[in-house]
């Protein structure tokens, strides 16, 4: 009976996002409408949408996780990612959107980088298309894994159709209603994640018997559980707590976040969603810590045995509302939430891959007089072969989520985000600079993660330094002397950039 009631409330909630999706087909007439909605986007909706396409079911099981698993010396990575949310909609937010529109009236990222560098070669757009899709099959990978092992959890299912089940879902959604059904959902989703991280901890303090019972249990731990500078009972060096606080830096290079700002529409609204993403990423994962902690004390280290780390949650869910409150059709829906994460991540990241192959590669090198009803096509298209691809990713069932966002994000953070905070802040930036920084940042990523060079270990293990600090380091160091060793920008690049500072908190017209 309680699965029944369990699957009743998944039923509802996927077809409501299923619905949202097909509604949202009917406003999804043209290629602008599919990747920015028209920018059309309130502050709430941009704000929310932002933030869950970026948490992921990284933040329901990766983090909770990882906590559960090795001990408060895993917060570092939240306190990074709390100070890249603020930097980025304080620094990118506004001024990006005005500089998208401003420069050619940019959809995407890598038409974004063009139109700002006048690159007549394309390098730039066909370079960044690429890298896009090479880092995002292994995000959407991470989140097909992670909804696999949430039904194969709750549902008893056997891990390879769980995987197809999940994956259906936000195919289905993603292909018909484009941008608006993105963030619609993931507004929606948002508003669950964070009703569930927010009362599921306080449920489970309660059935343990308070707030004294369960500190008792952390502290017969005896492993530095709740020391911040412990990392699994040992000491953390140095390394280890810079390489978390790195996270923070991938946030100006995350094309399904920097999205959101672009198509946000109008100044006001933008201000109104900086406030509210914030507000919303400093609650949310405070909380996903303090829920980590308190599923040590809940299942002590019965989950450490099999592996079962990332479930945390689900299981604490899963023992709360059917065997101690008994109302298991709540506990569903709070579930829900985490099918709710993992979704609002996948979609975005479907979608902004999408664009990035019939936007940046269709249209921007191919055929360039592509109309809008052959874009669509092409666009949906990408996302049932991406998605293709990032299930066979995700066939392996011992994939940890943690791993596969963790190479993703410093991918993208290397690859794009010095290139866009100099296209924003340095005037002086060229598209020579520009490429050299972002094809090195991207492939010392690659290099760094995926290469064995010292006895069949990557330079990731043998120095413990998180990919994305070398990775960003690089990019930004040859950006800048690449671009005072070239040929300064032209005249008509350094009026965009004049115009796009002196438009500041003002409406700003395309120029093609």
């Amino acid at each position: 009976m309680d699965y029944l009631w369990t699957f009743i409330a998944f039923g509802v909630y996927l077809l409501v996002m299923l619905l949202i999706g097909f509604l949202s087909m009917k406003r999804t007439k043209s290629s602008e409408d599919y990747f920015l909605g028209g920018r059309s986007l309130n502050g709430w909706v941009a704000a929310l949408s932002a933030q869950a396409s970026d948490m992921s079911g990284w933040l329901l099981m990766g983090l909770p996780g990882a906590i559960y698993a090795l001990g408060t010396g895993q917060i570092w990575i939240a306190v990074g990612l709390c100070i890249g949310t603020i930097l980025n909609w304080a620094l990118i937010s506004s001024r990006l959107r005005r500089y998208t529109i401003r420069a050619g009236n940019s959809l995407t990222l890598p038409a974004f980088f063009e139109n700002r560098f006048h690159d007549k070669s394309k390098l730039l757009r066909v370079a960044s298309s690429l890298f896009i899709m090479v880092f995002f099959l292994v995000y959407t990978a991470s989140a097909f894994s992670a909804g696999a092992k949430l039904f194969s959890s709750v549902f008893g299912l056997d891990y390879i159709w769980a995987l197809a089940i999940g994956a259906a879902v936000i195919l289905i959604y993603t292909f018909f209603g484009g941008f608006l059904a993105v963030c619609w959902t993931d507004f929606i989703q948002g508003f669950m994640m964070l009703i569930a991280l927010m009362v599921v901890p306080f449920f489970a303090v309660s059935v343990m018997g308070g707030f004294g019972e369960t500190k008792a249990v952390l502290d017969s731990l005896g492993t530095n559980f709740l020391n911040p500078f412990y990392d699994n009972g040992n000491p953390m060096s140095a390394v280890s707590i810079i390489s978390q606080l790195a996270w923070g830096l991938g946030y100006f290079g995350m094309p399904h976040i920097l999205v959101r700002f672009m198509a946000i529409k109008n100044e006001n609204e933008v201000r109104k969603s900086r406030k509210v993403a914030i507000t919303w990423v400093v609650i949310s994962l405070s909380a996903a810590c303090f829920l980590g902690i308190i599923g040590r004390s809940y299942f002590q280290d019965s989950l450490l045995a099999n592996g079962q780390q990332e479930n945390v949650f689900i299981n604490m869910i899963q023992d709360i509302f059917n065997n101690h409150i008994h109302i298991p059709f709540i506990g569903g829906l709070l579930l829900c939430a985490i099918l709710a994460a993992i979704m609002s991540t996948a979609d975005s990241q479907l979608l902004v891959t999408a664009s990035s192959i019939s936007e940046d590669v269709y249209k921007g090198v191919i055929n360039k007089k592509a109309s809008d009803k052959s874009m669509l096509l092409i666009s949906r298209i990408t996302v049932l072969v991406v998605s293709a691809v990032a299930f066979m990713i995700a066939l392996d069932p011992n994939s940890s989520v943690m791993g596969l966002v963790s190479n993703a994000w410093a991918g993208f953070g290397a690859t794009f985000g010095p290139v866009v905070l100099m296209s924003l802040f340095w005037k002086r930036s060229n598209v020579t600079g520009a490429a050299f920084g972002m094809i090195a940042g991207g492939l010392t990523v690659i290099l760094w993660d995926y290469i064995p060079l010292f006895g069949g270990a990557t330079l990731a293990v043998q120095t413990g330094l998180y990919s994305l600090v070398p990775g960003f380091a690089i990019n930004l160091v040859l950006m800048i002397i690449v671009s005072l060793l070239t040929k300064a920008p032209s005249r008509e690049m350094l009026d965009e950039f004049d115009d796009v500072v002196r438009s500041k908190g003002m409406e700003i017209s395309p120029k093609n």
